[in-house]
């Protein structure tokens, strides 16, 4: 393997790949072809994700597999389904995407994950972890059951195989066996360190010299003994279980094979291409390095494992800081005071802003990995024993926990904390990662709190009124940085249920502002001279001053950085229905379709939440004079 030091700044000389536009331009290379063509699909991925900015770490480690996957089967007949997507960037560039590889997560350019509307060579869509074996499981199935002979992939992360979700589907293979090959690429990574007993598991695998040797001098001793077949079966399934205690995967039913090194070629000729024509499930583990090829992604897998635009090793110093900045200053500050605070997150320390809590608090800090079911149902086993959890998490990451936050926390009323991040438009990881839902899933939950804070300052504040409250609390904000307002050291929270009065003008139309959208909501009020209100709260609504100020209105608009379907807006609404409120209304929030991957600032202009669009909209409202 080629080692750079550096990210390109010129189109690299690739003139292997250059010859490669689809799967079917692999077949006629010869082994020692497809090791060169590993090193310029390597460097030219290091130039492409340098221009576009993305994920790069986890292409980088899957380099040589994506190549003998596709040498070796079919695609898009045949159905390779890549997990989450981070490691599908070497995919995309050998199935006919190469040259647009470089307009990767921009505005109508390719989708930073694979994407079923992008290609057919993307068998099965993903931006969150874990789906892979489930689905493929599925098409395995459909094929049976149509008599066809396509073959059938799954690639899964080490990181991605802590989820339950891989284990329910690896159970329910091992108990119908259909025929699939599933392959952990095992780099010891996710985004953060892989964290638990599955990956002290994986390490005590990685590093067992003695389980190779006694693998390879097992088979050499029995293979001419020719009644041994099964002998040798089990003999072999013992040695496994006395090296690496468990062998988790075949007691699932799956037929293990590996550890190898996923960056051997050969090896991964040799090895997938006998297990191709196996009947049954079978599981290989490989073995790769995150970011393998590039010397500083190798040595620090977290920073590489996405970069910025034109990003090289040097460090732009943004000033201005990021919400997530914003909560791991208040988590910090809030552990000092109180001792029984506890911090919870799903695999994502550095993205929630947990690194700093981590390091003061190790005690009290709990990484649970690619679990979110579980983080919460763990806060919630905290806080029936006076622990005070805060789970941080991302918006659409609590989706995949939505019965655990109504079964275990929000009815027994249990004292636990959602700060969630990337609440609403996130921008280039598009809507598998956009936060749009969480008011509407939210807001219908008993006992939940549900704050929309607009700014720096009021994000801390309303953390902390969360935090102090007795009950389930959730504080959504968006990803990046905000305003840029000053924000005050302390931690005094505000009342429960109580907007705030920002500008008092015609009172025949008020503006009704729900979070980070508030610069728009200014604009609006400035422009035409409205009253502006910012409501803070979702649940429970301020009814006082909304009464106060509906009741003599005409109409009202809000705003929110939110599904309007069932969202903010909608909850005014049903509040003057209820109290008999007579007034028009006019919804701004995110429309009933996903916005694909553009800029933050392309995803407000989209959704027609910029102060313009809205400015027209409003001018087009029948009031009375």
């Amino acid at each position: 393997m080629k080692i750079f030091n550096e990210i390109p700044n010129e189109v690299p000389s690739t003139k292997l790949l250059d010859r490669i536009n689809y799967p079917e331009d692999l077949k006629g290379l010869s082994p020692n072809d497809l090791k060169i063509l590993a090193d310029e699909l390597r460097e030219f991925l290091l130039y492409s994700v340098g221009k576009s900015g993305g994920h790069l770490g986890a292409g980088l480690g899957v380099v040589e597999l994506t190549i003998v996957l596709h040498y070796l089967y079919d695609s898009p007949s045949d159905n390779i389904v890549w997990d989450v997507g981070h490691q599908a960037y070497p995919h995309k560039i050998l199935t006919g995407r190469k040259n647009q590889i470089s307009s990767i997560r921009s505005k109508d350019g390719l989708a930073p994950f694979p994407s079923r509307g992008e290609s057919n060579f993307d068998a099965f869509g993903a931006g969150h972890s874990s789906t892979s074996i489930s689905s493929a499981v599925g098409m395995a199935i459909a094929n049976k059951l149509n008599e066809g002979e396509k073959k059938t992939v799954a690639v899964i992360g080490d990181g991605a195989m802590t989820a339950g979700m891989a284990f329910e589907a690896m159970q329910h293979a091992g108990g119908i066996k259909p025929d699939m090959l599933i392959i952990l690429n095992d780099n010891d990574m996710s985004i953060s360190e892989n964290v638990g007993g599955l990956n002290n598991y994986f390490s005590r695998i990685w590093a067992s010299k003695l389980y190779k040797g006694i693998k390879s001098n097992g088979k050499k001793f029995l293979k001419n003994i020719p009644a041994a077949h099964h002998l040798a079966r089990t003999v072999e399934t013992h040695m496994k279980t006395m090296v690496a205690p468990g062998a988790i995967f075949e007691e699932l039913g799956l037929n293990y094979i590996g550890p190898i090194d996923g960056h051997d070629i050969d090896q991964l000729l040799n090895v997938i291409g006998n297990l191709k024509n196996f009947e049954g499930p079978q599981f290989l583990h490989i073995i790769t390095k995150k970011g393998a090829g590039y010397d500083l992604a190798e040595e620090d897998r977290i920073k590489y494992h996405a970069i910025s635009k034109t990003s090289t090793s040097k460090n732009t110093g943004k000033t201005k800081p990021k919400y997530q900045d914003i909560f791991s200053n208040w988590v910090v500050d809030m552990a000092r005071e109180d001792s029984d605070l506890v911090a919870i997150t799903p695999a994502m320390r550095e993205g929630s802003g947990l690194v700093e809590f981590s390091k003061e608090f190790p005690e009290r800090y709990f990484d649970v990995a690619i679990a979110e079911q579980h983080a919460v149902t763990l806060s919630a086993g905290l806080a029936c024993e006076k622990k005070k959890p805060v789970v941080a998490i991302y918006s659409t990451f609590l989706q995949r926990a939505y019965d655990q936050l109504i079964h275990d926390v929000a009815l027994q009323n249990l004292n636990v904390t959602f700060a969630i991040d990337r609440a609403g438009l996130v921008g280039e990881d598009g809507p598998t990662h956009s936060g749009n839902y969480d008011l509407v899933y939210l807001r219908c939950i008993p006992n939940m709190i549900v704050m929309t804070p607009s700014d720096e300052n009021e994000t801390r504040k309303l953390l902390t009124t969360g935090f102090f409250h007795n009950g389930p609390a959730s504080i959504r904000y968006p990803r990046g940085s905000g305003p840029n307002v000053v924000v005050e050291n302390d931690l005094s929270p505000v009342e429960i249920g109580k907007g705030r009065l920002i500008k008092e003008g015609s009172k025949n139309l008020i503006v009704i502002n729900f979070g980070a959208l508030l610069d728009q909501a200014e604009e609006v009020a400035d422009t035409l001279g409205l009253t502006l209100i910012d409501m803070r709260f979702v649940k429970p609504l301020d009814e006082d001053i909304l009464r106060k100020y509906l009741s003599e209105a005409q109409a009202f608009v809000s705003i929110e950085d939110g599904s309007v379907a069932g969202g903010a807006g909608s909850a005014v609404q049903e509040f003057c229905s209820e109290n008999n409120i007579n007034v028009k209304s006019k919804l701004f929030g995110i429309p009933d379709i996903f916005i694909e991957h553009q800029s933050r600032e392309e995803m407000i202009e989209e959704s027609g939440l910029k102060a313009s669009k809205i400015i027209k909209e409003i001018e087009g409202l029948e009031l009375e004079e």
